[in-house]
């Protein structure tokens, strides 16, 4: 893992927001790869993904089950507000001031559900995953093995399908989070 959270985790928020820059009003009925969301949906769900993870790095318990608020446009500078309290709430969350070296929450959590939904939108959108940062990737994959259990595996993270021969990192993360890559 990247010895930088703060950094790492700096990036994950760019690459989504980048990605969602380039969501229009035309796109977001399209399909993603996260069967359950189209792209609208899936761009509501990464916005709203902010406001609870600022709850948990404050040492809040968000409610995940809460619907996500409806976004129709603007989605990468909506999701930027959220990324940027993501990363204030990183510096300033408990832990962060403790002597225990940041927030309680670990960084690959967060990279994994950003890393694997950016998968998502690249997909839906027509981005090639070698637009992609592969060090995400590879944290967030390294993240899931380690703590994504087989009970675990509903909605949006469903059984691990098989990674073609060959795959690279988004395709081995999408594959291990139950998604089809081609």
């Amino acid at each position: 893992m990247a010895t930088d959270e703060a950094g790492i985790l700096s990036r994950a928020l760019d690459q989504t927001g980048d990605l969602l820059d380039r969501v229009h009003a035309e796109s977001v009925s399209r399909p993603t790869p996260c069967e359950q969301w189209d792209v609208g949906a899936l761009a509501d769900h990464v916005i709203a993904d902010a406001t609870n993870f600022v709850t948990m790095l404050h040492g809040g318990e968000p409610d995940w089950g809460a619907p996500s608020p409806h976004v129709s446009e603007s989605w990468g500078p909506r999701f930027r507000v959220g990324a940027d309290d993501v990363l204030h709430a990183w510096d300033q969350g408990p832990g962060a001031t403790d002597g225990e070296g940041g927030p309680a929450v670990p960084v690959g959590l967060l990279v994994a559900e950003y890393a694997t939904h950016s998968w998502d939108l690249a997909t839906a959108l027509g981005v090639p995953s070698t637009e992609l940062d592969p060090e995400l990737a590879e944290v967030a994959l390294d993240f899931m093995k380690a703590t994504l259990k087989p009970e675990m595996r509903t909605g949006a993270f469903q059984p691990e399908v098989a990674a073609p021969e060959g795959a690279g990192a988004y395709e081995r993360l999408a594959a291990f989070a139950g998604r089809r890559p081609a």
